[in-house]
């Protein structure tokens, strides 16, 4: 299982690369004209980037925000193919959260169809863990979704790091529209 969320998380992030080439192309993110094909240095370079999606995720009851442990963030993308033609979202998790509520999800360029384009990726709360504790709700979008739209740049890993969150999800009693 975690194997397959590591393949998973490794195809978002090739797909998220894929947006960050396709926005600065195109001007911005799900821009709606179709993407001009890429030089193959150029391809070539963005391909050897891996994309990481981090954040956290907290239980909230009553005022107190606590660290949700297990909890899983989901990361869906959408992207055009070599026609540009939008193709079908789709979606990886994170790894669980751990007991400070930390998570990660990896998307690589073996994940992406070749010749596919990122043109969006969002991430969003997936699954709690709590019994008590699982009714999501949209503090910093957990819900419509975060947009990923800025990286920092791991040279020493080929990585693109995009931040998001915290996250939230809440008791019942906690639940309110605020956020």
């Amino acid at each position: 299982m975690a194997l397959t969320h590591s393949i998973s998380a490794i195809y978002v992030l090739v797909l998220l690369l894929s947006v960050v080439v396709s926005a600065s192309a195109s001007g911005g993110y799900g821009s709606d004209h179709i993407p001009e094909k890429s030089e193959p240095k150029e391809q070539e370079k963005l391909l050897s980037t891996t994309l990481g999606i981090q954040g956290i995720i907290y239980c909230k009851s009553g005022s107190k925000l606590i660290p949700l442990e297990g909890a899983v963030a989901r990361v869906t993308c959408l992207a055009n193919d070599d026609h540009g033609f939008e193709r079908a979202p789709f979606s990886i998790l994170s790894d669980a959260t751990d007991d400070k509520g930390y998570f990660f999800a990896t998307l690589s360029p073996r994940e992406v169809q070749e010749n596919w384009r990122l043109k969006e990726c969002r991430a969003f709360l997936e699954v709690s863990p709590s019994e008590t504790c699982n009714v999501p709700t949209d503090m910093n979008q957990g819900i419509n979704g975060a947009l990923l739209n800025l990286y920092r740049p791991l040279t020493e890993k080929k990585m693109k790091l995009f931040s998001v969150g915290p996250f939230c999800f809440a008791d019942d009693k906690s639940i309110s529209n605020d956020y």
